[in-house]
């Protein structure tokens, strides 16, 4: 019994001494980050970064599961879905759809279930190649307004002075102008052609995308991490393209989504007038052709008509979801 309770107290002294020689060797491996104020241990830190990355993800994606955003997910998805997979979705070819056939006006039936416009032309087939036709002029005409406006904006802002001066009265011209009348006027000295309808669109948004990213950026110079980069040795292309834009691209991200409705709208209403490429399916185009016959065929301007409106409501309310996840402080604005 005795050499029993000797063994064990050996064992309980063996343990102290190795807690004890613990504490003291995490003591000494750790002085600086127990008396040196604003030390941080590296591996400490990689894991809070981590945690934070992981958070602030989560919190995005929670703020964008609301239910309009979601609806406007859904909406977009399928306007997207028309558009890429149309030859496999639309009953009809491209060929077909824009061609001369029997049943002018005709209403539903089995073979054509929206109904016929004019030419006897398929309308279900006609909106789902008119998705395509809007994206693609949509898209190319944001992006254009956007990296024009962009660089344009940085620069005004960045250096200031006569180079502002003169960025800023440009862009008052434009504004001086009513968009839809100057696209009119575009179009019309130098033809209705996809390409042409995309430049004039490209070109109204410069002016917008400048002087929102200007605002942003007249803010950001002057904040400190600017100032750092300066000192360091950056040059003026490094500090505003790789320092300040990415601090500054929130408003832009949001207005891009936006304006991808709002593009859609506007050039609807440039086909309306007659002003679009008559080789394209365009829905107000189809609309306009159809407004003649409200009375013996609704359907012709009804259904292109809806399009319009669901397209651009998804994309409103894809932005609008955007600019809560974003910036929190504007959801109850």
């Amino acid at each position: 019994m005795t050499q029993l309770v000797e063994q064990e107290f050996k064992l309980e002294e063996r343990k102290e001494k190795s807690v004890a020689k613990r504490i003291f060797k995490w003591i000494g491996s750790n002085l600086k980050f127990l008396f040196i104020p604003g030390y941080r241990l590296e591996e400490l830190t990689i894991r809070e970064q981590e945690y934070e990355k992981t958070i602030s993800k989560r919190k995005f994606i929670r703020r964008l599961k609301s239910v309009l955003t979601i609806i406007g997910i859904g909406i977009v998805f399928m306007i997207v879905t028309f558009a890429v997979f149309a030859p496999w979705i639309s009953p009809y070819t491209f060929d077909v759809a824009n061609g001369v056939l029997e049943g002018s006006w005709d209403g539903p039936s089995a073979e054509h279930l929206l109904g016929q416009t004019n030419f006897g032309r398929d309308i279900l087939a006609r909106m789902i190649w008119g998705a395509r036709s809007s994206l693609t002029i949509a898209l190319p005409a944001i992006t254009l307004s956007v990296v024009l406006g962009v660089i344009f904006g940085i620069i005004a802002a960045y250096f200031g002075g006569w180079v502002d001066s003169i960025i800023m009265r440009i862009s008052d011209i434009f504004f001086a102008f009513p968009g839809l009348i100057f696209a009119i006027v575009l179009v019309g000295i130098l033809g209705r052609s996809m390409e042409i309808i995309i430049l004039a669109y490209g070109i109204l948004g410069i002016p917008y995308y400048s002087r929102l990213i200007r605002a942003s950026v007249l803010q950001a110079k002057e904040l400190p991490y600017v100032e750092a980069a300066r000192v360091s040795g950056a040059r003026n292309w490094r500090i505003m393209f790789r320092h300040i834009l990415p601090n500054c691209i929130q408003p832009i991200i949001i207005s891009f989504t936006f304006d991808i409705g709002g593009v859609i709208l506007s050039f609807a209403g440039l086909a309306f007038l007659g002003y679009s490429d008559p080789s394209l399916i365009e829905w107000g185009r189809d609309i306009d052709i159809g407004r003649g016959h409200l009375v013996n065929a609704p359907w012709a301007s009804l259904w292109p008509g809806l399009m319009i409106i669901i397209t651009v409501l998804g994309f409103m309310l894809i932005g609008d979801g955007l600019r809560d996840a974003l910036d929190p402080r504007l959801r109850n604005l």
